[in-house]
């Protein structure tokens, strides 16, 4: 399930229009470094189309993600303040929602009705991914990271077809000429 769903089920119509007009469209061209391990981020990434790959030092590089669209990254360094602990890179020709730390972390100081669905969006995200690792490690039944719909709670079920309506409403809003990509990152 494409995680950006259970923040975009959150968030209300405004305030996606807020995220569409304050986010910049990039595109990122194949072997691009998105998020460098230890680096600063200043921003939260949306994965619209493309494929990411992470990858971590302490494993010689090895990659241990593959991203697809709909994902979302970026947000741990976010809430912690704290550089990435994983390298995100584009493993072919992507396009990325990117949302300035400044400007998000403005709209979360000042907007509180905002900031109330966005950080419990981010806590169900989170939450999510927690429980998947443990999983992984041998804490729980095996299962992989992917959250499969039936799994959800019948609340957050609820939002899903309005996120999956969202999220296509962004990308076909994205494509019109007032929205083509403001910047292009490759090496």
């Amino acid at each position: 399930m494409e995680k950006v769903f259970l923040i975009l089920g959150e968030l209300s119509d405004d305030d996606v229009d807020w995220i569409i007009q304050t986010s910049i469209w990039q595109e990122i061209t194949a072997n691009t470094v998105l998020i460098e391990e230890g680096k600063p981020v200043d921003a939260i990434y949306i994965l619209l189309e493309g494929t990411l790959t992470v990858s971590v030092s302490t494993l010689g590089g090895k990659e241990i993600a593959t991203l697809t669209s709909g994902e979302v990254v970026g947000e741990m360094s976010f809430i912690d303040f704290r550089p990435p602990s994983a390298t995100v890179t584009s493993s072919q020709n992507s396009l990325v929602l990117s949302i300035p730390r400044k400007e998000l972390a403005r709209k979360l100081q000042f907007d509180i009705s905002f900031a109330s669905r966005f950080y419990r969006a981010l806590a169900i995200l989170l939450s999510l991914r927690m429980r998947g690792l443990v999983s992984q490690l041998g804490y729980g039944k095996a299962q992989t990271e992917e959250v499969e719909l039936e799994q959800l709670h019948p609340y957050l079920l609820e939002n899903i077809n309005l996120a999956r309506a969202r999220f296509d409403w962004i990308i076909r809003r994205l494509r019109t000429t007032e929205f083509q990509p403001k910047t292009r990152l490759d090496e």
